[in-house]
């Protein structure tokens, strides 16, 4: 493959992440990559990596790790080379169909359980991609019902499957909320969640590679001309679709969030409540009617 490591050692492997890769990643970033790899295919811990530096890998464990360095090099992201990413403490898998799960979205989730803990609820998740918002949902809101959508097969899949990894019982559907016809097959909800694409096209060249080469678009960007637009659908939805009392939870484009409470506002949501991530921006909005 054009690139050899010194010799079998775990250390020496961790020596060769960096080696390759330092002058692409920080290097903090590279330890990362190098624990999760061992993580992935050698359950170690972080202290085991220093404590094991010595224990000498077999040829094929080798491979998988310059693999791994390999698809590092062309900014292919770690969590698709390894198939799986953590969420709320819980294990995801992910692959090409789906968004990687953020922390600002972990944030969202933790904003929902922490207002309704122990609350017996019917929650619907709009858009849910790996699956991860609905899943946290459920283990952390166990009296809860969880429905979720989304439009692509690919994705649904996904989240089954992580439904089943974390031993939870989620319904998922595929559905497009855009469609009003399909409306009647849905019930009402004391939490309607989404965490929409809101990335504006103008906002791609301040991406990094690693996302527009590898993430699916469609999760991700809307148009100049219509930020909201799936906002749009999930607050005329909304309208007739969530229960009396019930709070509309959303993730949200930064630059957006006064636009969007005027939105909620023309759909009779009036009590909004705008929340910063830990990086101080916009970031989550909770209305009711």
């Amino acid at each position: 493959m054009g690139m050899k490591v010194p010799d079998n050692t775990v250390k020496s492997v961790v020596e060769y992440f960096h080696l390759q890769l330092d002058a692409i990643y920080p290097k903090q970033e590279v330890d990362s990559f190098a624990f999760l790899s061992f993580n992935h295919y050698k359950g170690f811990t972080r202290s085991a990596l220093i404590i094991k530096g010595n224990e000498r890998l077999s040829e094929s464990e080798l491979l998988s790790f310059i693999r791994v360095v390999k698809r590092l090099k062309q900014s292919e992201p770690i969590q698709y080379i390894l198939g799986e990413t953590e969420f709320y403490g819980l294990n995801f898998k992910v692959n090409k169909a789906v968004l990687i799960p953020r922390p600002e979205t972990e944030e969202l989730v933790d904003w929902i359980i922490k207002s309704h803990e122990n609350e017996n609820l019917d929650i619907f998740d709009i858009g849910t991609g790996s699956g991860c918002i609905p899943v946290s949902l459920k283990m952390n809101i166990s009296h809860s019902r969880v429905k979720a959508i989304d439009i692509s097969q690919e994705a649904l899949e996904v989240a089954k499957k992580n439904a089943d990894l974390n031993k939870t019982e989620v319904e998922f559907t595929q559905l497009d909320i855009s469609d009003e016809n399909e409306w009647e097959r849905l019930g009402k909800y004391d939490i309607i969640v989404s965490n929409p694409p809101y990335v504006l096209e103008s906002e791609k060249e301040l991406m990094e590679k690693n996302v527009l080469g590898y993430e699916p678009e469609i999760a991700l960007f809307v148009k100049e001309d219509s930020p909201l637009v799936f906002y749009q659908h999930i607050l005329k939805f909304a309208q007739t679709h969530l229960k009396d009392g019930g709070n509309i939870y959303f993730e949200l484009n930064e630059k957006l969030g006064q636009s969007l409470i005027e939105l909620c506002s023309s759909f009779g949501f009036s009590t909004c409540e705008l929340k910063k991530d830990l990086r101080d921006k916009d970031r989550m909005l909770r209305c009711s009617k």
